[in-house]
């Protein structure tokens, strides 16, 4: 039995959730745009690792859509992915992610924007408009939902 990465879940059973999920669009077209716009988001994802302003969960949670509707194998690739894997998995099973993702996700969001505030960004109206930003998409984040503790 192979048994998923913190997935909790074996293969047969991804590659059952899989064939619910994975839907191709009929046009080649269609499918060749979803494909790139999936890779489009893996990319934007993997540089959000390294910059906090830039979200990683939602483009890899993005990419995985757009790869449910164009690419089984691209789908599947990135299920398996030790790192997104479990959270694209948890969001397809329960539309839910980890509320410790989420907090380090405000967290990191908001000692970036602080930084940028105090430091880099200068008219105040500007800061103003950054924090406001900020608290905004903390809200939304946070109300996502959990069904960790």
């Amino acid at each position: 039995m192979d048994d998923g990465p913190a997935t909790g879940e074996t293969a047969a059973e991804r590659g059952a959730r899989s064939r619910e999920i994975v839907r191709e669009h009929d046009s080649p077209l269609v499918r060749g745009l979803l494909i790139a716009a999936g890779a489009v988001c893996v990319v934007l994802g993997v540089i959000g690792i390294f910059v906090p302003l830039l979200p990683t969960t939602p483009f890899m949670l993005l990419a995985a859509a757009c790869f449910a509707r164009s690419s089984r194998r691209f789908h599947d690739w990135l299920l398996a992915n030790r790192t997104f894997g479990p959270l694209i998995v948890e969001w397809e099973k329960h539309r839910s992610i980890p509320r410790r993702t989420k907090l380090t996700a405000i967290g990191l969001m908001s000692l970036t924007l602080a930084v940028s505030i105090v430091f880099f960004v200068r008219p105040a109206w500007l800061q103003g408009l950054l924090a406001v930003f900020g608290v905004v998409l903390a809200i939304w984040m946070y109300r996502m939902p959990s069904r960790d503790g």
